[in-house]
């Protein structure tokens, strides 16, 4: 893509744009060999037309090679970009000063790739152990109630596969590290556990939940000895293989490691009693890295909720802020471990820590990273569209038996607080 600047005298400059690769959106560097170097108020122009185009986001961007920074473009030359830029053929644009910036490339293919991205159809894709969950307390009624705003709100008769945590499925993690979700109380087998009550017990709640899901026509995923975000994180592949898009409908930050162009994720808003949507917009708007780098994070700084401890730990001046930097930097966690394994990348306090705890570090990534070879196979009749004509009464049904079940208990403890 070239951008050529002209103002008064002929100044015709070739800017090289480089994108920082965030898988496809386009965060704008420029990189100008400017001989004899332009009018700064003209240049101004130039970069804040490139900014204003790509968005106002990008207004961090260093202009390499003579070491000017859009951050300090003064607000009242901003406001001048606040153009029109229309969808023109000839992608030309004018700006205030007699100055013309003329965009030419691969827009028109970009364009043409968004159409191919909304016309893919969705797979989705329901992570169920954290839908049976008010809270820390295990709950079916909670589990019905995401369902059914899931069902009606987001998935409708599109194809949906759920996905259970199989017996075991921590293991192999808690072999590697003790600590890993050490705190996770495992999933209730019985919603009740009073076994004076047990006449009034609905059953085991992984088959009432299996009940509910198969009635409404959704296959039933749960391969013992594997965590359903490993099943997951297989099966995403495999759909995007086939040309698919696949959405993850589940509440765990773990998922954002796989968020790309094609994959999204859809989260339950207990606040707000909806679901909705996080895509990689979201993602770069809220972390501004790209999702293997927001891994690589949570390999140094650690991760409490799942009980993987970072490296602050062993070394309390290695923080995030040190991180993002090496990350930014290096772009991985591997890449930045072998880089300071033969040079300096940072302060000698960063330095000793990268060389001296390595394995820590790339222990926690094998811990936190997302397993993508389970040995599951995508099957055609899962990718079918969804019969929904069962969806109400298999959702009445478990409402109705949960409300039964708990005026059987509220009467025994009546009767037994008489006694």
């Amino acid at each position: 893509m070239r951008v050529s600047l002209r103002k008064g005298r002929v100044y015709e400059r070739e800017v090289f744009l480089t994108w920082k690769a965030s898988l496809n959106l386009k965060i704008c560097y420029a990189s100008a060999h400017l001989s004899p170097r332009p009018p700064f108020p003209s240049y101004v122009l130039l970069c804040q037309a490139i900014v204003q185009h790509y968005g106002e986001q990008y207004l961090t961007s260093s202009i390499v090679g003579h070491g000017l920074n859009v951050n300090r473009f003064p607000s009242f030359q901003i406001r001048q970009m606040k153009l029109a830029l229309g969808s023109h053929t000839s992608h030309k644009f004018k700006i205030s000063g007699g100055c013309q910036v003329s965009l030419k490339g691969d827009e028109n293919k970009e364009a043409e790739e968004k159409r191919k991205q909304s016309k893919k159809k969705r797979v989705f894709f329901l992570d169920v152990n954290p839908l049976c969950y008010a809270g820390s307390k295990a709950s079916l009624h909670s589990f019905g109630r995401w369902i059914s705003l899931f069902f009606d709100q987001v998935s409708h008769s599109e194809p949906v596969i759920a996905v259970l945590d199989g017996e075991g499925g921590y293991e192999h993690r808690r072999q590697i590290l003790p600590s890993y979700k050490a705190h996770r109380r495992k999933f209730l087998r019985q919603i009740w556990t009073n076994q004076k009550l047990s006449k009034c017990n609905v059953g085991s709640s992984h088959q009432v939940v299996t009940d509910v899901l198969r009635k409404c026509n959704v296959p039933v995923i749960k391969i013992d000895g594997h965590e359903a975000d490993d099943v997951v994180a297989t099966l995403v592949s495999q759909v995007v293989k086939r040309g698919y898009r696949a959405v993850i409908a589940s509440p765990d930050k773990d998922f954002k490691q796989l968020i790309s162009e094609d994959v999204q994720i859809v989260m339950p808003l207990a606040e707000l009693d909806r679901w909705s949507f996080y895509t990689l917009k979201h993602y770069i708007a809220q972390y501004n890295c790209d999702p293997l780098s927001d891994l690589s994070l949570r390999c140094i700084i650690g991760d409490d909720v799942d009980g993987v401890p970072g490296i602050q730990h062993v070394v309390p001046g290695f923080g995030r802020k040190t991180a993002v930097k090496l990350l930014k930097k290096h772009g991985s966690l591997e890449k930045l471990l072998n880089a300071a394994s033969v040079r300096t990348v940072g302060r000698s306090y960063a330095q000793d820590a990268l060389k001296n705890y390595a394995d820590y570090l790339r222990r926690n990534y094998e811990v936190l990273a997302l397993r993508r070879d389970v040995d599951i196979h995508l099957e055609d009749d899962w990718l079918e569209e969804r019969d929904t004509h069962s969806d109400s009464n298999a959702l009445a049904n478990l409402f109705r038996s949960l409300e039964e079940t708990q005026k059987c208990i509220h009467q025994n403890k009546s009767h037994s607080s008489k006694v």
